[in-house]
């Protein structure tokens, strides 16, 4: 009894602490990353503009002009290729759908042959294929999974995918702004917070990676600072030339 009470109790314990991260990443990784984009791709473009010392107006126009094409840019971008992924797998499905219709005993035994692939026994793995063959919309499922690798009930939808780009790129890209509209006079103030987000976003970013917070954070400040000095250098330049 005590062996049995002992093995039931590990099999708890285990249940509770086996878990793993959300390898997918979820809505975190593409709301991080639109974030993250928009901070660098927006700071880059304010600093710039700003190195060709141009007025403190034209800084904060350049700004939400490149909020908002970088927005809708990202917005069309997202939904287009969603939608022609989802247009894809769709009609993957549509063959698979109309084979198994017409080769239904074809089919059962390339579900059997690739079980045995993964080393189940020839007449279990047909066993197993004649069991899930007899429900079409399960069997789809299946062959769907096995042959093709995507879940017919998990497909992505184009306009959350373009939502949330959009609203992420935006978010992101507001702060280099943001300073200047609450009254800043210098370009200072929105390089500053906007290398607080990028800290912040590769922070987050470590959620879904093996990166310790405090490196993914450290990393992504470092390559958004360097873009924007980069940028700062080539609008002195340009601005000097001109």
């Amino acid at each position: 009894m005590s062996i049995i009470e002992t093995e039931a109790s590990l099999h708890v314990a285990h249940r509770d602490n086996h878990t793993h991260r959300d390898v997918s990443g979820g809505w975190l990784r593409p709301a991080v990353f639109g974030a993250m984009d928009g901070l660098v791709s927006n700071l880059a473009l304010m600093t710039g503009v700003a190195g060709g010392a141009v007025s403190q107006q034209a800084i904060v126009i350049t700004g939400l002009a490149g909020l908002a094409a970088g927005a809708f840019s990202m917005a069309a971008g997202e939904y287009t290729s969603v939608a022609s992924q989802r247009e894809l797998v769709e009609a993957e499905l549509d063959v698979e759908r109309r084979e198994l219709r017409k080769h239904p005993v074809d089919e059962m035994e390339e579900l059997a042959a690739l079980y045995v692939a993964r080393g189940v026994e020839p007449a279990l793995a047909r066993e197993v294929a004649l069991q899930l063959s007899k429900d079409p919309e399960q069997a789809l499922e299946i062959h769907a999974r096995e042959e093709l690798g995507i879940d017919p009930d998990d497909l992505p939808s184009p306009t959350v995918a373009a939502v949330s780009s959009f609203g992420s790129f935006a978010l992101g890209a507001l702060l280099p702004v943001l300073p200047y509209l609450l009254g800043a006079s210098s370009l200072w103030p929105a390089v500053l917070l906007a290398l607080a987000g990028l800290f912040a976003c590769g922070a987050l970013v470590a959620r879904v990676t093996a990166r310790r917070w405090w490196y993914s954070g450290l990393r992504q400040l470092l390559l958004g600072g360097a873009a924007a000095a980069v940028t700062y250098g080539l609008g002195t330049l340009f601005g000097a030339a001109l």
